[in-house]
């Protein structure tokens, strides 16, 4: 296994893209703090993509940390666990940020838990990490040991992890890219991981090239973390882990916008990362993938960043999945008065939250809490046909012209104009000068072709 990539390249970039204040400064020095366990965690049975757990315990039943509490036989799905030990209470349903109502796991809390503090911090990202040898890894049991510990993408999407680096004969891989660009603004979680955990990060990253038979790996990082691009070189030194630079611009994130940058591969639309030969990863990931390979743990816990002028103390915090946004606001010393809205990950991707109780996912990157300075904005007006919108979308999509068809409820003339490849990312909306709710609708097109 070979490393071509290196930070002495030139930083790679995509075509269009925006670039919007970056706001990391609220969170970005702040250490990662652990959570202590809240009285209750609801635990949701689908947050991921893909088949919905069944239950598998039953009310006032006693649950240890770690211990399945929903499966699926679907190899799209993934199984959650129990992030506190505790009893189980009757099963309720929950509001998602994203509108979804999901059947939850709830447990009430023990008082006395296994792990907490800096003893849980160390036992998911502290501690040795032995990166010699991962070669000897069996392929098959990393790709078993991820499918039980439940990973999915904690970039956001919660794709099943298993199902990424399951092998396939016809479409090969050659590079596994780690994904540490975090081009959402004001969040910091994986900046923070990186700095303060990089050795897992390189562990869970040659497993994961080892389980997929990619021979190329690089971790990716945008050119405004300097210190986290150091932290991760040094901890990849004398391994094939490359590093690659990029040049800081919104969204590098995405998984075909950092395929296009890294390797000049344009994923079809339609297609897949392992159409072109590539597997993505987040470095949130490839940390959960070496601690559950190495270590037997589930993904149980995560880091999120909870940040935005509207919050008193922002912070980076270890929580356990099923814990609420109230529980991790009221640890930050809760909003200040002019906080105006809150957002379930960053601005330009993330979903306002209607209620505070609902419960974290796997996928939860970060908490925004925004200000009514930073959320005015002009009225709406009729499109200009300006086409910034156009210029901006690293898609090249036409976002007026599916935002027009949704809102005159023709969903199948959104399907002709292209919808499902567009990735939300925001970039026509923040462009937009008539203020156009263009994301909103697009995202309503979805919803109701789904439905459909």
């Amino acid at each position: 296994m070979t490393a071509t990539v290196t930070s002495a390249e030139p930083k790679a970039t995509f075509a269009r893209g925006v670039h919007p204040p970056e706001r990391k400064e609220f969170a970005a020095e702040a250490a990662i703090e652990v959570l202590p366990a809240p009285e209750q965690v609801r635990v949701a049975l689908l947050q991921h993509l893909g088949a919905p757990c069944a239950p598998t315990v039953k009310p006032r039943s006693e649950v240890a940390l770690g211990d399945v509490v929903g499966q699926s036989d679907a190899f799209v799905s993934a199984p959650v666990h129990a992030s506190v030990s505790g009893k189980v209470a009757p099963a309720k349903m929950a509001t998602l940020p994203n509108g979804r109502h999901v059947p939850v796991v709830v447990i009430q809390a023990a008082e006395e838990q296994p792990l907490a503090g800096q003893a849980l911090y160390d036992d998911v990202l502290g501690g040795s990490w032995p990166l010699d040898g991962l070669d000897g890894h069996d392929p098959k049991a990393i790709i078993d040991a991820v499918r039980e510990a439940g990973l999915v993408g904690q970039g956001g999407a919660a794709f099943p992890t298993h199902v990424k680096l399951t092998p396939n004969e016809k479409r090969p891989i050659e590079w596994l890219l780690v994904n540490g660009c975090e081009c959402e603004p004001y969040l910091t979680a994986d900046e923070r991981l990186m700095l303060e955990a990089p050795a897992p990060i390189i562990a869970g990253a040659l497993l994961a090239a080892r389980a997929c038979g990619a021979s190329k790996l690089a971790v990716c990082i945008e050119d405004n973390k300097p210190e986290a691009a150091r932290t991760v070189r040094a901890a990849a030194r004398n391994t094939p882990v490359g590093l690659r630079l990029m040049k800081t611009k919104y969204p590098q994130g995405g998984e075909k916008q950092l395929i296009q940058a890294v390797l000049g591969r344009e994923v079809p639309t339609g297609g897949l990362p392992l159409d072109v030969g590539v597997v993505v990863i987040n470095v949130g990931t490839a940390a959960a993938l070496a601690r559950a390979v190495l270590r037997g743990k589930p993904l149980t816990h995560r880091v999120v960043s909870v940040t935005g002028a509207g919050i008193r103390e922002p912070k980076n915090l270890l929580i356990p999945v099923g814990a609420s946004y109230r529980d991790l606001i009221d640890y930050c010393g809760g909003m200040r008065d002019d906080a105006a809205r809150v957002v379930a990950g960053g601005p330009m991707m993330g979903f306002t939250l209607g209620d505070l109780d609902a419960p974290v996912t796997k996928g939860t990157s970060g908490v925004t809490v925004l200000t009514h300075e930073e959320v005015r904005r002009t009225e709406e007006t009729a499109c200009v046909r300006c086409g910034r919108c156009v210029d901006v979308c690293p898609m090249r999509l036409v976002p007026t012209r599916l935002a027009l068809a949704s809102r005159a409820g023709n969903w199948d003339l959104t399907q002709k104009y292209h919808i499902t490849a567009c990735m939300e990312c925001g970039c026509c909306a923040y462009t937009c000068p008539a203020a156009i709710p263009l994301v909103q609708l697009i995202r309503l097109s979805k919803a109701m072709l789904m439905k459909k």
